[in-house]
């Protein structure tokens, strides 16, 4: 990839989300030194106050100076209604992370995340009301003012009910317009809401605003069961692998989505645990690069 990025290579990317265990670069290296990974997410709150490897801090060092880092915060918390000191404490470090470590952008998860360990938590959708849309707004324009760089939501995979998975499109066509913000499209997201709601993933994908999209995420997740019926519950925990029904709609996703950039594969570091997993994790990578390729074979050549 040149200098410039990857705009300027014309094609999608694939890339992953960097995780700071060093399991993560056991599974990893061989993509990373065969040239595999066209662009770095990094989710750059998990790192603060941990330690963070030599290994690591390269690779943040190697694909920010190449225009291929993108930045994915967690913990913000973008609706919590109070502002709290802890977010400014947030923003202060996140102006210092995009000095240290440019991004092409920044991102963060629609819905608030306020009560605690976001190691714990998932976070929760909010009502669209022009309360809740105004602090969407405000907090995203801080994002903007603070990076100087196009900022994005990630949308959510929990909903309480089928009215806020239905809803959520429009909410973040309404959040992101003022700022001409991005939307982060998490297809393991839509795969959840559309088990847990028994919808067809394709139509809740054609709820969103599509235009927006410039990057994808896919990952894996785990079932579980409610408490109060025993029904099973399909839960976002980038644990497991990629379902063939998530590889299924990043290939849809893709006709549909015409200016997405970049297309990331997830899992939590802690899940490396042999070698096994680590193969499986490389298998799933070079399928969605596969996908990918396959779109960028067919996309026009751009004129000299």
């Amino acid at each position: 990839m040149s200098s410039s990025g990857i705009v300027a290579s014309g094609r999608i990317g694939t890339g992953l989300s960097l995780m700071c265990e060093p399991e993560f670069q056991l599974a990893t290296e061989c993509l990373f030194s065969a040239g595999e990974v066209d662009v770095l997410e990094w989710s750059f709150d998990m790192g603060w106050g941990m330690p963070v490897s030599a290994w690591v801090m390269g690779q943040l060092k190697e694909f920010s100076n190449a225009g291929n880092l993108l930045g994915h915060g967690v913990s913000f918390s973008p609706f919590s209604g109070r502002w709290s000191r802890r977010q400014e404490a947030w923003l202060e470090h996140f102006s210092d992370e995009v000095s240290r470590n440019p991004m092409r952008w920044v991102s963060e998860h629609f819905g608030f995340m306020g009560a605690g360990d976001f190691h714990q938590n998932a976070p929760l959708p909010v009502p669209l009301n022009s309360e809740t849309l105004a602090i969407g707004r405000s907090r995203l324009e801080m994002l903007a003012e603070v990076s100087g760089r196009p900022v994005g939501m990630e949308n959510l995979a929990f909903a309480f009910s089928e009215e806020d998975v239905r809803e959520q499109g429009e909410f973040l066509e309404q959040l992101l317009e003022p700022v001409n913000g991005f939307l982060l499209m998490d297809l393991h997201n839509v795969f959840c809401q559309a088990c847990n709601f028994d919808c067809s993933p394709i139509e809740l994908l054609s709820l969103f605003p599509l235009q927006r999209v410039r990057e994808l995420h896919i990952s894996g997740g785990s079932w579980d069961e409610t408490s109060s019926s025993g029904d099973r519950l399909r839960r976002d925990t980038h644990d497991g692998p990629v379902p063939l029904e998530v590889f299924d709609l990043l290939a849809e996703a893709l006709k549909r989505c015409l200016a997405v950039e970049a297309v990331i594969l997830e899992q939590i570091g802690t899940a490396f645990d042999s070698e096994s997993i680590r193969e499986q994790f490389r298998c799933g990578y070079r399928r969605m690069r596969d996908v990918v390729h396959s779109v960028n074979m067919s996309a026009p050549k751009a004129t000299p």
